[in-house]
Parts: C-alpha cells; structure tokens; sequence
C-alpha cells in the first residue's frame, strides 16, 4: 500500500472512529440523563407512596415501606432496561430472562412467598394486633410484632415463640382481646337439701357488689343442670374483657366462701 493509500485509509478509520464517539457519547449521555431522572422520580414515588399510604387508617406501617419500596425498585428496573435500550441492547430478551428469573426464584421460595403473602393479609385484614391475645389450635399468646414472613409471640408463662404466617393465616384464630367485654358464668353445685333461692340471691349480690360486673347486658342467675342429689345454679355476667381473668377469680374465691358458709349455717339449723 503506498503512502496515499495509507492517508485515505487512515483518515476513513478515524472518521469513523469519530462518528462512533459522537453516537455513543449522545448514548452515554442519555443514559445518565435517564439513570438521574430515574433515581430522582423514583425516590420521589417512594416519598408519595409513604405518605399516601401512611394516611390510609389502619394501614400497616410495615405494608406502607414494602408497598412503597415495591414501587421504588420497578421503577427503577424499568430505567434500567430503558438505558441497556439506549445502546442498542435487546431489551425483549432481557424482560424475557427477568421473568424466567423471576419463575425460578418464585418456585424455589414457594413456602417463604406464602408466608409472605400471609402477613400481607395478616396485615391488612388485621385479625389481630400487638398486645391482643390469641389463641390456634397449636399456639397461643400475646402478639409481640407482625412481620412480613412470622409473627412473634409471648406465651402466658413468659415464653418467646416465633410462628409462620402460614400458619396463622389458614387456621381458625380466636382473639380473647379484639372485643371490649367477655361474659362469664360462674356455677355452683347446691345440695338436695340446699336453698336454692337463697343461692341465687347470694350469687347476685356477689355480682352487683363488684364494681367491675357490666350492668349492661345485666347479670342473671338461672339453674344450670338437674341431678339426683345436686343442683347446678349458674350466675351469668359480662366484665370489661381487660378486667376480666382478676374478676372472674375473685368472684369464684367469694363464691366458694359463700357458699361453705351457707352449706355450714344450714348444716347447724338441722341439728
């Protein structure tokens, strides 16, 4: 190759090498221009997706962050895949591994996204809250927190337990602390020879002497059950559900002292 052809070749490369620099600098420059503005309304929809939901009453605030974080990162891959666009990249093909990605992930944690989507309802649905106390058919206790994969509990005698949305969602559960009052019946077994006029009386005075014992509904004494030598007299009654365990064993104490001091007067008038 002589001298003139090696000029022509030369300038032909670096012509071209100069329209490449030009295209991919207006690539690269688009793509931070996108990467910026997708950071930036990103973050944005982030902040209005939290202060939004946070307004919505009885909104979980652990919902609130994973809803809102949700919306930060699809934006975010959306920017991502707009930019790979900018240089040429296929993105169809990209979407297409994303979801196959996606599949492979969603199957592999099958038992994890379960529990997820549990709490998810546990949250919204909010069949129980912190402090309330619950009860399944295989735990019980006091709600601790709530979180996305299990629930913390305490139980009755001090202990820490941990259990799976899962399982808390597809069980029947029964909160003892959701409603403002419980109701209560309070038998006792009156003799053959007993009064039972007069234990109905002393089972409502017991109930009308505390405080504590809801007038409405309003206390009621019935008899319970029928036996040969007994006879099961019953006092129903509604109590705060807060004030409920230290009521109702108080009027048992009361109940059992009343009851054997009657037993015992009786027991002297017949001799």
């Amino acid at each position: 190759m002589d001298d003139q052809g090696f000029f022509v070749a030369t300038r032909a490369a670096v012509g071209q090498a100069s329209s490449l620099a030009v295209q991919y600098s207006f690539s690269i420059l688009g793509a931070l221009f996108l990467l910026v503005v997708g950071w930036f309304v990103a973050r944005v929809i982030h902040n209005w997706a939290l202060a939004g939901l946070s307004k919505i009453h009885g909104f979980d605030e652990t919902l609130v962050r994973f809803f809102a974080n949700i919306l930060r990162y699809v934006i975010l891959i959306l920017v991502f895949i707009t930019v790979l666009g900018q240089f040429g990249v296929q993105t169809a093909s990209i979407i297409a591994a994303l979801g196959a990605a996606g599949l492979a992930v969603g199957l592999a944690l099958q038992g994890t996204l379960q529990n997820i989507a549990a709490g998810i309802m546990l949250l919204v649905l909010r069949p129980f809250r912190v402090g309330e106390y619950i009860e399944t058919g295989a735990i019980s206790g006091t709600i601790q927190e709530i979180g996305l994969f299990a629930t913390e509990l305490k139980s009755a005698d001090g202990l820490y337990r941990l259990a799976p949305n899962s399982t808390l969602w597809n069980t029947p559960v029964t909160n003892y602390s959701r409603l403002d009052s419980r109701r209560y019946e309070l038998t006792v077994s009156v003799p053959e020879t007993g009064d039972l006029k007069a234990t109905e009386r002393m089972l409502m005075e017991l109930a009308e002497r505390d405080r504590r014992v809801l007038d409405t509904p309003p206390p009621r004494t019935f008899i319970d059950k029928l036996d040969g030598s007994s006879t099961s007299v019953t006092l129903r009654y509604w109590v705060s559900t807060r004030e409920w365990f230290d009521t109702t064993r108080d009027l048992n104490r009361q109940a059992k002292f009343a009851m054997d001091e009657m037993n015992s007067q009786q027991a002297e008038a017949a001799e």
